[in-house]
């Protein structure tokens, strides 16, 4: 992983410039967050190869890297986080713990699974990527491998998430996607997110 990930002065590109702020963390911890985009639906974008290897970019708090590797135990899921303090929290719960396919990483110890990842799942953290970070998430899919981008939408009204002007509408994020040399092979919309799976051209 490219040291660009973690640099907070290097976001070029991001709708959002600043990171997500680790005191309101426990709202990744909602319950709610499932009934509107339920990890199950997720998984099956996803469509991950049995034993294969999907990645969480930017698990936060690891609340669907947990309800993934619940739901596919043939699969290891990488939760990865730039934020120590995310990891943290993530490795403190006990459903955590007790799933032995998951495993937490920090940004700055990923660079080992470059070319090797069958799936990225990139939740809600589009609108905060700078282009080196696209790059980098880019350099982590082994060939044929994809990425599935799920963000706030831009054009709907939303009971959370951050500004209409800090995030993209669908159209927008297909640009940028396709922009940085991703092909854009299925989309879908959520009550309050687009989601976008791509692959590198």
């Amino acid at each position: 992983m490219s040291q660009h990930f973690i640099d907070d002065d290097n976001r070029q590109g991001a709708r959002q410039p600043e990171r997500f702020n680790p005191d309101r963390a426990s709202r990744l911890d909602d319950p709610a967050r499932f009934e509107y985009l339920p990890p199950a639906e997720v998984a099956g974008m996803l469509d991950a190869p049995a034993n294969s290897k999907i990645l969480d970019f930017g698990t936060g708090t690891g609340t669907y890297a947990i309800e993934l590797a619940r739901l596919r135990p043939d699969v290891e899921v990488i939760a990865l986080d730039e934020q120590p303090a995310m990891l943290e929290r993530l490795q403190a719960k006990p459903a955590a713990a007790s799933l032995p396919n998951l495993k937490p990483v920090l940004a700055s110890e990923i660079s080992g699974v470059n070319g090797q990842v069958d799936r990225v799942l990139a939740l809600n953290v589009l609108h905060e990527l700078g282009d080196e970070a696209l790059q980098s998430l880019r350099a982590l899919l082994k060939p044929g491998g994809a990425a599935l981008f799920i963000d706030w939408n831009a054009e709907v009204d939303r009971p959370a998430g951050p500004p209409r002007d800090h995030v993209y509408s669908p159209a927008e994020a297909r640009a940028r996607l396709e922009q940085v040399g991703f092909t854009i092979e299925l989309e879908r919309l959520f009550p309050y997110h687009y989601a976008l799976r791509v692959h590198a051209s």
